[in-house]
């Protein structure tokens, strides 16, 4: 039996801690989180995706405020890492150097150097440091890159991605509204569709980025990129913190291949389809499951000893830091930047 730690326990420490109830041979034994109405809080919904919000059994828990005290005393073998971005780097370390897996929590850092102290902690523990960039398990997302590498339509000629949210107003004590803590909407949203396109295409060799901010806090409400790859393909994608609280949380693409479009939109029914350029639509069959849920699966597998396929590196993870952060460049110089 897997014991598992979760390390804070906001919208993303419960949507962890709800998946990893659901895997076989797991039990979450501890939460380490310094609000001291962790459980009344844990009751109230939040977040812009369902699923956080349930009702928990805290008798078969161990609270902690402590992190370093969790780490000693709950003989864990995993952690999931849920804390605000600034945190990541920190917090990972000291779990892997207790000899503890870890499964942190998108993005891998605010800057580069944190990553590379992120990935030399892993190198020197043994242990698996995953982080989590769902998308890249999200079934329609999964499916697409599948098609995409299968070469069954052709290469990809265009991709548009696009995620749109109203303002984060839900994270505790409002990190996410500021940006030395979560590195704006491209760093937190943004980086989502940034990294698929990475995942699809690979690095580009430079991006040109347009971003709007807000007029009485400056901070960034919305981005869209250009990944720039030469004549091979053009690839765009959209973030924003800027809808109005009524429009909610939508996230869709469509990827254009030589001789079908997929297409995705989370708003629709089918949300998901191939239109091939002859025939009628195709209706995929997709995994049954969120990507949280096949993510923290994969993970799962993986400290378990199991031989599974990557889906995502460290080298990755911080390779989409590193293009995220020529894309603000990019919006704040309003030129292209290159990433050779």
């Amino acid at each position: 039996m897997l014991k598992i730690g979760i390390v804070g326990f906001g919208f993303m420490g419960r949507m962890h801690f709800a998946n990893w109830q659901q895997m076989p041979d797991c039990q979450v034994v501890a939460i380490c989180d310094t609000n001291p109405d962790v459980k009344k809080s844990a009751q109230e919904a939040v977040g812009n995706i369902e699923g956080a919000a349930q009702a928990i059994d805290f008798d078969q828990l161990k609270i902690y405020s402590s992190f370093d005290t969790m780490l000693s005393e709950a003989n864990l073998d995993a952690v999931s890492i849920a804390l605000p971005t600034h945190l990541h780097a920190q917090f990972s370390c000291k779990a892997l150097a207790a000899g503890v897996h870890v499964l942190c929590e998108k993005p891998m850092a605010l800057t580069l150097d944190e990553c590379d102290q992120m990935t030399e902690a892993a190198q020197a523990s043994g242990k698996t440091l995953q982080i989590g960039h769902c998308v890249r398990f999200w079934p329609e997302y999964a499916k697409a890159q599948e098609i995409v590498q299968s070469g069954q339509y052709g290469p990809v000629r265009a991709a548009m991605l696009q995620r749109l949210s109203a303002p984060p107003t839900w994270s505790v004590d409002g990190w996410l509204t500021d940006e030395k803590l979560c590195g704006s909407v491209a760093l937190d949203l943004h980086i989502h569709d940034t990294d698929y396109v990475l995942y699809m295409l690979g690095t580009p060799s430079a991006v040109h980025s347009s971003a709007v901010h807000s007029p009485q806090t400056k901070r960034m409400l919305y981005i869209v990129t250009n990944y720039l790859y030469g004549d091979s393909a053009v690839a765009t994608a959209e973030g924003s913190w800027a809808m109005t609280p009524a429009f909610g949380f939508e996230m869709s693409f469509n990827i254009i291949l030589e001789s079908a479009t997929l297409v995705y939109d989370c708003t629709r029914d089918p949300a998901f389809r191939i239109c091939p350029a002859e025939g009628e639509a195709i209706l995929p069959e997709v995994a049954g499951h969120d990507g949280y849920w096949l993510e923290i699966e994969h993970f799962m597998r993986r400290i378990k000893g199991e031989d599974v396929a990557a889906v995502t590196t460290l080298e990755q993870s911080r390779e989409s830091v590193r293009i995220v952060q020529a894309e603000i460049e990019s919006a704040k110089q309003g030129k292209t930047v290159s990433l050779s």
